[in-house]
């Protein structure tokens, strides 16, 4: 045990609560603001399996990359709302925008009909080039890896995806499949994290999938 952790032991204040919390600041920080590569600006959580809290991911990880930069930071979730509401420059959408905190704001994403109606592949061309006029960093919700080709197309076209995964019930063989399909399509597969602990798996043991 380090002395720093012996430290910690001995004064109790050590919590699950903040090594989870410290371990998404470090993904953050290895992902979206690392400086010995090119950093990503748009990337895509999905999960490897249904039930798993992707959007309540993206939220941590969207908070606490605005606390890390100064930056414009849009969180996309995967809901839809009735009405219209005003957005930053004064127009009004269907889909609604709140802001958070200074510079991060959560938008929602419109459902399948909408995006269906132009193509999922146009419809995303276009919504990530929106996004990227109006924010330097997004933190997007997609639908689930291994079932929806929707979640492979966004791994291509943004710069990267993150994989969640259910501790303890994930199987070794779904993440393999889904990234031996992500990887024959070239896309970049950043990490993975575990859903409910939001523990990032180190990546000695990520290496073994």
């Amino acid at each position: 045990m380090s002395a720093h952790n012996a430290q910690l032991s001995q004064t109790g204040d050590w919590s699950k609560e903040r090594f989870a919390e410290e371990q998404i600041k470090n993904l953050v920080r290895r992902i979206f603001l690392c400086t010995n590569e090119t950093p990503a600006k748009q990337v895509v959580f999905s999960a490897a399996g249904s039930h798993l809290d992707v959007a309540d991911i993206c939220r941590q990880v969207g908070r606490t990359l605005a606390s890390e930069t100064s930056s414009d930071i849009s969180i996309i979730i995967r809901e839809q709302d009735e009405g219209t509401v005003n957005l930053r420059d004064g127009s009004t959408s269907k889909n609604p925008s709140t802001k958070i905190d200074r510079n991060l704001w959560q938008l929602a994403e419109p459902g399948p009909t909408e995006a269906m109606e132009t193509g999922v592949g146009r419809y995303w061309l276009s919504r990530l080039a929106e996004l990227r006029s109006d924010f330097e960093y997004s933190v997007i919700e997609g639908p689930i890896a291994g079932i929806s080709s929707e979640a492979s197309l966004l791994a291509e076209l943004t710069d990267g995806i993150v994989l969640v995964l259910a501790a303890h019930r994930t199987r070794k063989a779904s993440v393999r499949k889904i990234k031996d399909v992500l990887q024959a399509g070239q896309s970049r597969i950043l990490g993975t994290v575990l859903s409910g602990r939001t523990f990032p798996i180190p990546e000695r043991i990520y290496r073994r999938l």
